[in-house]
């Protein structure tokens, strides 16, 4: 068996092994498990059953994890996506009055559509039409992101009504103990610890337990509670006024921060083609969207690549075997969820932000001497984390990137993708606009 894996997953030509891939899987996923109590956190405010909304998290988290790995070998791990979440929340079900289970129908149309867009080879020219130019600033923005969430998550970072954003309380608990994994984390690799990141997160997390700062109050589960979502999608509901905005949303935002994520971990792991081409493409893109017509089947939101997948990569992760072992250990938390929970955030968060401080060196590829490259990469780079969104970020980039090159000598070398591309992102920023 163990030669088959190494076969089949091609350990020998990345420069793996079985143990470094293992190592990887858990790091991601200790990274993503909080999705498995704020998912259903989030949901339930809607009326789904939160039981079964963590069953269902569970599921599609286990099944994308592992379309991922098999099928496309990549080291990528998928679940319901952030933001996306509180979409559905609270602007599809609470603010449009949508019901769950119309907006499940959405969901799960959205799925159909991002099935067949990449069926019809629609999915993989938008990705082909990405400036390989932006690829080093999606990266580093990325970066950013992902630590500017980490710095959040350990209350370093927080909300200021007048600057924005302020430094947190440093003597809380809470951030000590995520500080205090940060310095660990960052001696371990230092000292060229390959389980740097999971000891951290382990040993941080064992701290806070011992101190009395894991509030582990699990509540009664079973996974035969997901029978309250499955099947339960309203797709006649679905089809009323409002779908069409709706499913465009969720289109829009799981097609371009897909791709983000692709970019950004595949750089990373070094994993892109010569040609500077993404290998399999299309078993990825399948596999993303098979994840989202099971997850809103079982009774979740849009399945989505998970950013915190580059914390595997960072401890050598570069096969889908990576991804394997991350749905395997969601396939043992669909039956024992509440185990995860001793696991604080104050664990996780110093992780994300070593993960973005490697990740930053993508910036150092941007050709910041030449204008037309460096401003779109920088908006690229700045926005990311800035609006909270990988796709907001990708659009602004992407839009200057085309405003620019209309007016230079060479643009007729630019795909003609680019430029229809450009001209959707402005009317979104300009629909959005109408909004506020």
């Amino acid at each position: 068996m163990r030669q088959f894996i190494e076969r089949y997953f091609d350990f020998e030509a990345l420069g793996t092994n079985l143990r470094t891939e293992v190592l990887a899987g858990f790091t991601t996923f200790l990274t993503m498990a909080y999705i498995i109590f704020v998912n259903p956190s989030i949901l339930s405010q809607t009326g789904m059953p939160a039981a079964a909304v963590t069953a269902a998290t569970c599921l599609s988290a286990a099944f994308g994890s592992l379309a991922m790995g098999i099928v496309a070998r990549y080291p990528i791990a998928l679940a319901p996506g952030m933001g996306l979440n509180a979409y559905f929340t609270y602007v599809v079900c609470l603010e449009m009055g949508i019901p769950w289970q119309a907006a499940l129908g959405a969901v799960f149309l959205s799925g159909v559509a991002f099935l067949l867009l990449t069926m019809a080879g629609v999915r993989q020219l938008v990705i082909a039409a990405i400036p390989a130019e932006l690829y080093a600033s999606v990266a580093a923005g990325i970066g950013l992101f992902i630590a500017f969430i980490g710095l959040h998550n350990a209350g370093i970072i927080v909300a200021d009504p007048a600057t924005l954003v302020a430094l947190g309380n440093l003597r809380n608990p809470s951030t000590a103990l995520a500080i205090a994994g940060l310095l660990l984390i960052a001696i371990l690799m230092a000292f060229r610890i390959r389980a740097a990141m999971l000891i951290g997160v382990l040993a941080t997390a064992a701290a806070g337990a011992i101190f009395g700062l894991v509030p582990w109050q699990p509540q009664p589960y079973r996974f035969s509670e997901i029978t309250a979502t499955a099947f339960q999608f309203d797709i006649a509901g679905a089809l009323s006024l409002g779908f069409l905005e709706v499913m465009f949303v969720f289109l829009f935002v799981d097609l371009f921060d897909n791709i983000g994520t692709l970019v950004a971990v595949g750089k990373q792991a070094k994993l892109f083609d010569r040609e500077g081409h993404i290998p399999r493409i299309q078993r990825i893109l399948y596999a993303d969207a098979t994840a989202t017509l099971v997850g809103s089947a079982a009774g979740t939101s849009t399945v989505v690549s998970y950013i915190e997948s580059a914390a595997g990569v960072a401890v050598g992760g570069r096969t889908g075997f990576t991804a394997v072992v991350v749905g395997l250990l969601f396939l043992a938390a669909m039956f024992i969820a509440p185990v995860f929970g001793v696991v604080p955030v104050a664990a996780t968060a110093p992780a994300l932000i070593v993960v973005g401080s490697l990740m930053m060196t993508a910036a150092s590829e941007i050709e910041w001497h030449k204008p037309a490259i460096a401003i779109p990469a920088f908006l690229t780079l700045i926005t990311i984390p800035l609006t909270f969104s990988i796709a907001n970020g990708l659009a602004f980039g992407f839009t200057a990137y085309a405003i620019i090159q209309v007016f230079l000598p060479e643009r007729r070398r630019v795909n003609w993708l680019v430029y229809v591309l450009a001209a959707l992102f402005i009317a979104r920023f300009v629909y959005l606009a109408r909004g506020h």
